[in-house]
């Protein structure tokens, strides 16, 4: 998602995730046609999350804290073919300098996803992170306990799709 560019390139896809078409970023935003998105949770060692707080200039919930990486799959990419990419993007990190992401879970598309379909993965890593000023305003470490105390207490300062993650994570015993 570098830039926020809104002729950027998604496959558009039907209510299976098939696949329909591509459309721009601009274009899949405004209509709310059904898109991909990964969102990776970094754990360190000790059980602590690392999350990020978005850049004042993104198209979607500037300011927002949102999970370590997220970001949309491009026209043409897969979800596998995105994790490695948004993690270089987001959080600096090498390809090859870390173990492949295990998938934790899906979500379907509705208005809290911006109608993505999302798969979520969890990323064992201790950092540190490069964060990229265009995409993060800054990141840190929080124990499962302080999320949820965030999130019970300001419910606002989170996006709709962190709010519908950290639900489900909760539900899965994290």
């Amino acid at each position: 998602m570098q830039g926020q560019d809104p002729g950027e390139l998604f496959d558009v896809v039907d209510e299976h995730d098939r696949v329909v078409g591509r459309a721009t970023r601009r274009e899949v935003h405004a209509k709310r046609l059904l898109h991909r998105a990964v969102h990776v949770m970094v754990y360190d060692g000790a059980g602590r999350i690392f999350l990020q707080k978005r850049s004042r200039y993104k198209d979607t919930h500037p300011g927002a804290w949102s999970a370590a990486c997220a970001g949309h799959v491009d026209a043409g990419e897969d979800y596998a073919d995105t994790v490695p990419r948004e993690l270089s993007e987001e959080l600096g990190l090498r390809p090859g300098s870390f173990p492949a992401p295990e998938e934790l879970f899906r979500l379907s598309p509705c208005r809290e996803t911006g109608w993505e379909f999302i798969r979520v993965y969890r990323l064992l890593h201790e950092g540190p992170f490069t964060l990229p000023p265009a995409e993060v305003e800054r990141g840190d470490w929080f124990t499962p306990a302080e999320i949820d105390a965030a999130v019970a207490g300001r419910p606002a300062d989170f996006t709709p799709s962190f709010l519908l993650i950290w639900n489900r994570m909760g539900q899965d015993g994290r």
